[in-house]
């Protein structure tokens, strides 16, 4: 009885050393790839900070906090994606987003047999311009205009509530898009 389970600890001892064995070198592999592949497919290249200039609300119709909350909602989204560091101004920075709102406007969508809208559409446009002072040939450069929208129902306000979740919505999507334009490899 001793002389078996004595052969029993000495063949779990083998395994584990050889499972430990087995787990470093899987580690290394997976450590290792990081540094080539990223989950977000963001390709920073050399770039070591970003900087997102104030964008300007000049759209015809003013909804007051829409510039703020954009300027924020893309920064925050190259920080959490990207291991970019935030520079406190466009002269320290690698990569540099600026431009302004073009656009943001409510019209309704469709009719009900009283004529009155059974859905509006909420529409921000938003003209990018992204430049890559890593990139010497400027090829990397674009100017371009992103929109989206949100229909809400007819019989909601676009106001409190309603509004910052469509708001919210449109800039999740557009800033995703200036992300993939900007950084995305795919």
């Amino acid at each position: 009885m001793q002389d078996s389970l004595l052969r029993f600890k000495n063949i779990t001892s083998y395994f584990m050393k050889k499972l430990q064995i087995a787990f470093l070198f899987l580690s290394f592999l997976c450590f290792n790839s990081c540094g080539f592949y990223s989950f977000t497919g963001a390709d920073i290249g050399s770039a070591e900070s970003f900087y997102v200039n104030y964008f300007q609300n000049n759209a015809p119709i003013v909804e007051p906090g829409i510039d703020r909350t954009f300027t924020f909602t893309l920064s925050d989204l190259i920080q959490n994606q990207t291991s970019l560091n935030l520079a406190t101004n466009a002269a320290n920075a690698d990569l540099i987003y600026e431009g302004e709102i073009v656009d943001y406007y409510i019209a309704p969508q469709t009719a009900t047999s009283d004529n009155v809208a059974a859905q509006n559409r909420i529409t921000i446009v938003i003209l990018c311009r992204f430049t890559n002072k890593t990139i010497a040939d400027g090829s990397a450069d674009f100017e371009k205009r992103f929109s989206f929208y949100v229909d809400i129902e007819g019989t909601a306000q676009p106001v409190g509530a309603v509004l910052n979740g469509a708001i919210e919505e449109i800039y999740e999507r557009i800033t995703q898009d200036i992300f993939q334009e900007s950084l995305a490899n795919w």
